[in-house]
């Protein structure tokens, strides 16, 4: 079992992890996060009986499931997020929402709407996506998102759609009652997302890094917030390009306020600050 007398992380073992994290999931600690991955690591080391951290490294790359891998990846990723966050990406998907059902060009080549939620962590951007697309086109025409994220533990959480009534702070008054409910069963300071707006939505583990992403279809609207921002420069540009290739024309892409595209090299055209649209033809 570890002990306080042989819990350090050696450099040589840092560089091991900082490599397959940023293989794997494009997160580029840099070489200031150390001990950050040191205390991060320390809690799996202890779960898991392990006695040192070469001995967790050497778990985690021969695990055929990529269970722990997937636990790894948890350790130093920080799923910051709540319900309605940066509104203002949902104030301009609702804008041009309603603009784009008035347009009759458009739904001609639109017969549905597709949203991609990239990064979508315990599920707060989905559905908040979800109401604000419902309260748009409600039964107008058929609409589907999708939620991904690299973490199954927030997924698992994500697909309950299960949340403290505190949290609901951040949701317009509206929406409260239209889309929460008393979860049956449960404790009565928790709500839970109706069933018709969580069939809205799939939830899927997906890995940014991998080759080509595997969607058929493409998407209206993209939100991907607040996830590149732990990539570096050429990661950035891999990802956007991946992402551009999965945008309907004339589709969104959507990113954190605290990022940008303008150290890249990309194909969209800006909109307003983090707000990118692919071409129309």
């Amino acid at each position: 079992m570890l002990t306080a007398a042989d819990s350090e992380l050696t450099q040589g073992e840092y560089e091991l992890f900082r490599r397959l994290i940023y293989e794997q999931a494009g997160i580029n600690l840099g070489d200031q996060k150390h001990q950050l991955l040191r205390a991060r690591l320390g809690k799996r080391l202890r779960a898991g009986d392990f006695s040192s951290y070469r001995a967790y490294y050497e778990h985690v790359k021969a695990d055929p499931t990529g269970a722990e891998l997937s636990a790894l990846i948890d350790a130093v990723s920080t799923n910051t997020t709540h319900l309605f966050r940066e509104p203002q990406h949902l104030q301009f998907l609702a804008r041009t929402l309603r603009a784009q059902l008035e347009d009759r060009k458009w739904r001609a080549g639109n017969r549905d709407l597709r949203i991609w939620s990239a990064g979508c962590s315990t599920g707060d951007e989905p559905y908040s996506v979800a109401m604000t697309v419902d309260d748009v086109a409600g039964t107008q025409m058929e609409w589907k998102i999708l939620a991904t994220d690299v973490s199954t533990r927030v997924l698992a959480q994500a697909r309950r759609g299960l949340y403290e009534t505190h949290r609901l702070g951040t949701v317009p008054a509206q929406f409260r009652t239209r889309y929460f409910r008393r979860a049956a069963g449960r404790d009565p300071a928790q709500v839970e997302v109706s069933p018709e707006l969580r069939a809205r939505i799939t939830y899927a583990h997906l890995n940014l890094m991998r080759e080509s992403y595997p969607f058929r279809h493409g998407f209206n609207y993209i939100f991907c917030r607040n996830v590149m921002i732990y990539f570096d420069r050429p990661t950035q540009q891999r990802v956007v390009a991946k992402m551009t290739a999965h945008l309907r024309p004339g589709g969104y892409l959507l990113i954190g306020h605290s990022e940008s595209l303008n150290a890249i090299e990309h194909s969209l055209h800006y909109v307003q600050p983090t707000v990118y649209q692919r071409a129309t033809l």
